[in-house]
């Protein structure tokens, strides 16, 4: 197997290292099926079950209300991981899965949650300021919230056919379907699903796309804008893991000197699966892009030499 076809066949898993996705995913489950449970309890206590709103799910809504969300602030992020239907959790998580796993594979690791999280900002952001601007909308503001991954998957959906406009899916079928009709169908599917409901839901979700497209043309063009936000996430998630140590890596490198037909104090790096490895790891962490020219040419030997 070449290098490069190791690369593709490597698997996003459950329980697999530094998987952005498959954490972005756990934590959407995790926090929805909380919720379920607590819902389950309601209905089987002698508390009525109208009070499940207000006592349980108000607390993670981000709501319209400037009153209601100076006492709960936390809500501008916990809305993004919180699904109030089992339906619109599966098909978010099925979305984010599809369209998560090509920009993984495209990028690495570290871009999916910056891009989720500041989707999620921007959906928030102009759902509070067209609720709050439009008199139409003004009105429910006491009833009004926001929840759900819609605006953070939209981010990842456009940031991902930005990155790859010419990527394909389902090769077999007469060479592949481009990628921007899969993200079309979603758009469409996510636009149908919200029709007729409180506009500013709508207006989110297009604030979470025109943010997975500036962040996809802004790192196109060299800046990063969740490069601080993928340390603090590292942070985060490294405080479930107590127990697993983190060594650095030797900047040490095994070279050799081959000098035959080349110009002389030309240094070679030696070929090895240990080499080999490490730049896979690092493809996988910062994407392909980040590799430097020596970098790129030791996995084109590989590629060609089988190794």
């Amino acid at each position: 197997m070449s290098v490069l076809e190791q690369k593709r066949g490597s698997k996003t898993l459950f329980g697999s290292d530094n998987d952005a996705l498959v954490m972005l995913i756990i934590l959407n489950c995790i926090i929805t099926a909380a919720i379920f449970f607590i819902r389950f309890i309601y209905q089987f206590s002698s508390i009525p079950l109208s009070e499940f709103t207000s006592q349980i799910t108000d607390w993670f809504v981000a709501p319209a209300d400037w009153g209601k969300l100076a006492t709960r602030p936390w809500t501008i992020i916990s809305f993004m991981f919180t699904h109030l239907t089992i339906w619109g959790l599966i098909g978010n998580m099925l979305w984010l899965w599809a369209f998560g796993y090509i920009l993984q594979d495209l990028t690495g690791n570290r871009r999916i949650a910056p891009i989720y999280i500041l989707g999620g900002f921007a959906g928030f952001l102009f759902f509070e300021l067209s609720a709050h601007i439009f008199p139409s909308f003004s009105q429910n503001l006491d009833n009004a919230g926001l929840v759900g991954a819609n605006a953070s998957v939209m981010a990842i959906a456009v940031a991902a056919t930005i990155f790859a406009p010419s990527y394909r899916i389902f090769p077999m079928i007469n060479g592949g379907i481009p990628l921007w009709i899969l993200t079309a169908i979603f758009v469409i599917i996510n636009f149908a699903g919200n029709a007729g409901g409180y506009p500013p839901t709508i207006i989110a979700h297009v604030a979470g796309a025109g943010m997975g497209f500036l962040f996809a043309n802004r790192i196109q063009n060299g800046q990063d804008w969740g490069e601080w936000m993928g340390k603090a996430y590292d942070w985060f998630f490294n405080l479930f893991t107590p127990g697993k140590k983190y060594k650095s890596r030797s900047v040490r490198k095994d070279v050799f000197y081959n000098t035959k037909g080349k110009q002389p104090f030309k240094k070679t790096p030696n070929l090895t699966q240990q080499k080999i490895d490490e730049l896979l790891d690092k493809i996988n962490q910062k994407g392909y892009d980040h590799l430097s020219e020596e970098e790129k040419d030791l996995l084109r030997r590989a590629s060609e030499e089988d190794l």
